[in-house]
């Protein structure tokens, strides 16, 4: 494989040679510096990068182009290689553009120009992003190719974990002449797929998902026995909650069933997160959380499943799928919801073949002139229709009430308004599903009147209730009929504190019937479905985890 790219662009010649010279003579062993003189021009070096299947580490743009702006250019790279760190050079007048750039094109640095010496100005923030960029997990993975079948639902699970965990790779149908090849270069049919091909040769058919996060560079396994901390969960509040436990020194490690960010991780765009007016991507939210974890020392472990959770003295031990435990003083329960399973012939049937629960964003560039059906009515429901309407013919919103007020902010239904190709389906749900090797044909019924139609289409993504992932905390801790996990003032009814409970106080606020278990976000009891709000009580569990230790 090529070396990474450092891309640096700037309409000033001069310039422009010198952030190149700059940047060979300190990284021309481990990158390979390309430089552009305007945007445009460095847009479609990118273009070609991608088509050769090379990555690009590092993007720095120049703040005043005619042509493009940096903070143009940046953006508009960032749909090419979100995972590249960016900076932008500005003159001292422009730093104001600059920090409203942060929001905007989820700005790494701004450097001041001129630059040198490079030694105290420009190599420090460079080494340092460069770093940030070589320990995530897209830059362990060499060119990754997929080969599978159009409407497999193995190999979209393969192609779904590879998206979320934010690691490129390259989709290719079993009837593709390179798809073909790399079958017969394998030794293995089609009955065989999904294949997984890395860049140095290495195939992996059918792989779980422990393999696959292996190969991609995840962490699967700890380095210790004993944690002040375990965090379960890889959501906002699982991240809240690592990064604050670790930044304040305690020993962190962050567990995770299939990859950080949750349900928020597949937003395309947070638009009223604190901080963000702009907006933020749930991916690029995620890896600034992750980043940030790791800096202050968390371990994040991926493709761990939790089944148990037990009492062993002042130790709260977990129970993995594969019979190995991990014990810590205390424990973040920040599990989070799952999407309902819809209920309706057929559908089962198509899970992963047609029929989606959440965004699945790996289908988007596939679902081109289509028509697109959508479930729900919440902020995720209409993220969701936002962002596909970029690519299908038409997306229906289907919806069981009047309109879209009970359940969706207000400046969601206002974006959903103004796009065309967004159609809303009041009181319509999914009757029945059918089709062949794939989704087909929906039947939709009116639910006031139970008149049904019959609709054509391939697509079909579901955002409905919200069950939490608590089933293997039965009989460890309270929880209520729904299943969410019942804390502090909650537990204690006419006085009297929750069955077990072994301390001479209430439980906290954030604590569960366990003492030392607190959850966060979504997973608990009466808490808001906000992203905001679950980061905030992640980094209220870790101020109340203190509080528990300290009196131990």
């Amino acid at each position: 494989m090529a070396n990474p790219v450092i891309l640096s662009v700037d309409d000033d010649p001069a310039v422009s040679r010198a952030v190149a010279r700059d940047l060979r003579r300190r990284y021309g062993d481990r990158y390979r510096v390309v430089r552009a003189n305007a945007g445009p021009e460095a847009l479609e070096a990118l273009r070609e990068i991608k088509l050769r299947g090379e990555q690009v580490a590092l993007l720095l743009a120049d703040y005043r182009m005619p042509e493009m702006t940096g903070i143009e250019f940046l953006e508009a790279a960032m749909d090419l290689f979100p995972a590249a760190r960016r900076v932008l050079l500005t003159a001292y007048a422009d730093t104001g553009a600059a920090i409203d750039a942060i929001n905007l094109v989820d700005l790494d640095h701004y450097l001041l120009k001129p630059w040198h010496p490079p030694e105290e100005k420009l190599y420090p923030v460079v080494d340092s992003l460069l770093d940030a960029w070589s320990a995530s997990p897209i830059a362990a993975a060499t060119e990754i190719r997929v080969v599978g079948h159009r409407w497999s639902a193995e190999s979209f699970a393969i192609r779904d974990f590879l998206a979320r965990n934010l690691v490129p790779y390259r989709w290719l149908l079993v009837d593709d002449p390179e798809g073909a090849r790399l079958l017969a270069a394998a030794g293995v049919t089609e009955a065989d797929v999904p294949l997984v091909v890395t860049g140095d040769g290495k195939t992996l058919v059918a792989p779980a998902e422990a393999e696959l996060a292996g190969l991609i560079g995840l962490n699967v396994t700890p380095t210790a026995d004993f944690y002040d901390l375990i965090v379960v969960g890889g959501g906002p509040a699982g991240l809240g909650a690592a990064v604050y436990g670790a930044s304040e020194g305690l020993r962190t490690v962050l567990v995770e069933r299939l990859a950080t960010g949750g349900q928020a991780g597949q937003s395309s765009r947070i638009e009223n997160y604190l901080g963000f007016p702009d907006g933020v991507s749930g991916a690029q939210l995620t890896d600034r959380a992750r980043r940030q974890a790791l800096k202050f020392g968390a371990e994040l472990l991926s493709t761990r499943e939790v089944v148990g959770l037990d009492e062993a003295g002042s130790a709260r031990v977990l129970r993995f799928s594969d019979g190995q435990c991990l014990a810590a003083h205390s424990v973040v329960l920040a599990t989070g919801v799952s999407y309902r399973m819809l209920a309706a012939p057929g559908l089962d049937d198509f899970t992963g073949r047609g029929v989606f629960y959440g965004s699945a964003a790996s289908e988007a560039p596939s679902c081109v002139g289509a028509d697109v059906y959508i479930v729900g009515g919440a902020n995720s429901a209409g993220q969701a229709a936002v962002y596909f309407s970029r690519y299908a013919q038409r997306v229906h919103l289907l919806i069981r009430g009047a309109d879209l007020t009970a359940s969706m902010s207000q400046y969601l239904i206002e974006q959903l308004g103004r796009i065309e190709q967004v159609i809303v389906h009041p009181h319509t749900e999914v009757a029945a599903a059918a089709g062949d090797e794939h989704l087909q044909r929906l039947t939709l019924r009116d639910t006031r009147t139970g008149e049904q139609r019959d609709v054509d289409t391939s697509w079909l993504f579901v955002f409905i209730g919200a069950e939490p992932r608590t089933g293997w905390l039965d009989g460890t801790v309270v929880r209520d009929q729904r299943g969410f996990v019942v804390t502090g003032p909650d537990l204690v009814t006419g006085g009297r504190r929750p069955p077990g409970w072994s301390l001479p106080r209430d439980p906290y606020h954030l604590e569960a019937s366990l003492p030392g278990v607190f959850a966060a976000g979504d997973v608990r009891a009466a808490s808001v479905k906000r992203v905001a709000s679950a980061v905030g009580e992640g980094a209220m569990a870790v101020s109340l985890v203190h509080r528990y230790l300290e009196a131990q």
